[in-house]
């Protein structure tokens, strides 16, 4: 059985979104199949931006978020992310909270000479899951999915975080609501199977 960590990223914390609905069936999927299943709700975190080299690379005083977040992704063999696609990015709010978590010393170390780096979270999976209004289609032959690339390059690859998959869920404002459960399915069958 696997330790799976539950990322939602949609910043409205006080609506529920596609998004809930999708993390709760990976949520329910997991936990019926005997996973151990945690959840962060960036919705409901008040994320400071970090302004300089030196307040990101500072260890003092760290906010509870920070740590609390890196304790569970220490813990975790996989990770979720859910977020719905804003100005053909992730929202703010989950790219603030990144460099917030992924810290050097906690994420990768730079090696002595400048010319590496050690990638820390090695072991673990993760899943990207990103809504869009636009058709997935779209999203992915004319933007070529950029956002979601440098995300698992940038971010996750570079953190040695492998393998990684990803669902891309898109005109889900107009989506059927058959449509819509097909995803909801689909989510809960990842989730049976921690993928």
């Amino acid at each position: 059985m696997s330790s799976v960590l539950i990322i939602q990223a949609h910043p409205d914390g006080g609506t529920r979104h596609y998004c809930h609905a999708l993390a709760k069936a990976y949520a329910t999927g997991a936990t019926s199949a005997g996973h151990t299943v945690r959840e962060i709700d960036l919705g409901t975190i008040d994320v400071p931006l970090l302004r300089s080299q030196a307040e990101w690379e500072s260890r003092e005083s760290l906010p509870e978020f920070v740590t609390n977040a890196q304790r569970l992704m220490e813990e975790a063999d996989h990770i979720v992310f859910i977020y719905p696609l804003w100005l053909g990015s992730m929202p703010a709010l989950l790219k603030a909270w990144l460099e917030q978590v992924l810290r050097a010393d906690f994420a990768f170390n730079i090696v002595p000479n400048g010319m590496g780096w050690d990638a820390r979270l090695g072991g673990r999976s993760a899943r990207i899951v990103v809504t869009m209004g636009m058709p997935a289609l779209i999203y992915r032959l004319f933007f070529m999915s950029h956002s979601l690339r440098a995300f698992e390059r940038n971010i996750l690859k570079f953190a040695g975080v492998k393998p990684l998959r990803h669902s891309i869920i898109g005109s889900v404002e107009s989506k059927h609501p058959k449509g819509r459960e097909t995803w909801l399915a689909r989510m809960g069958k990842y989730g049976e199977a921690a993928i």
